[in-house]
């Protein structure tokens, strides 16, 4: 029953974030979404502003304080083992949620895309980037990242092994192929705002001052072989003419 009970939990948070990502695809594009980033009675830009960043504040502190081992060692005392990364998962959609439903815009133009054809093209490169991000989690074991994985072997009773350390593809080049695609999501857009450029500058700054955090944790759990992969492959540009890291093995983006 219990094992049954873990297995609907993980479920449950995995299509919570599954409908999460896509309505952020809506979101920072602008369509087929209630309440996209710039949509809304625009009003004072500053508690705007202080909004806003209190909102991407609250996701880079989950996000970041959640995914570190110690919090985890500390968290699995209350949840179990199985449901840890689901129920991350979960705290991670709850999080852009509520940067969904709080954002306050701010529809000030920066810059716009003339011409039907390029902003078309600088659409596709958004599409594009929304891929790359989804390509990337399955090149790391999507069910393994979002915590299917580990519900499921515990509903049949299975010990759960942790992933092999093996580059596929992107990984081979780059250290960083998920959050190349995260930046070109956030980036990429025909029509920027002073509300999407806050909220582009806000995630990548995240994102960068996250990286060293993360590959911490991954050279303290996978020891040389990390080290030696982190010094042979650049973080988001691949080397022209340079040879690949394939022979020192893969990483996985977030450290388990």
């Amino acid at each position: 029953m219990r094992r049954t009970a873990i297995l609907i939990y993980g479920t449950l948070c995995y299509a919570i974030f599954f409908a999460t990502f896509l309505y952020a695809v809506g979101f920072l594009g602008n369509f087929a979404v209630p309440k996209s980033i710039d949509s809304g009675a625009a009003g004072s830009w500053l508690p705007a502003v202080a909004v806003n960043l209190l909102l991407l504040t609250i996701f880079a502190v989950q996000h970041s304080v959640m995914a570190r081992p110690a919090f985890k060692r500390w968290w699995t005392r209350f949840v179990p083992e199985p449901a840890e990364r689901s129920t991350y998962v979960l705290f991670s959609s709850l999080a852009f949620i509520a940067l969904f439903w709080g954002w306050q815009p701010l529809p000030e133009p920066i810059f716009a895309v003339d011409g039907l054809m390029p902003r078309a093209a600088v659409t596709a490169v958004f599409l594009g980037g929304v891929t790359l991000v989804l390509y990337s989690t399955f090149l790391i074991d999507h069910f393994d990242l979002f915590g299917l994985r580990q519900v499921f072997l515990s509903w049949r009773g299975t010990p759960y092994t942790h992933k092999t350390f093996v580059t596929p593809s992107l990984y081979k080049f780059i250290r960083h192929p998920l959050y190349v695609g995260w930046f070109l999501t956030f980036w990429m857009t025909p029509h920027m705002s002073a509300g999407h450029l806050l909220c582009a500058v806000g995630m990548s700054a995240y994102i960068l001052v996250a990286i060293p955090f993360e590959e911490r944790d991954l050279s303290e759990a996978l020891g040389d072989v990390y080290r030696r992969y982190r010094a042979r492959t650049p973080r988001f540009v691949p080397r022209l003419g340079g040879r690949s890291a394939a022979a020192v093995g893969a990483v996985k983006e977030v450290a388990r």
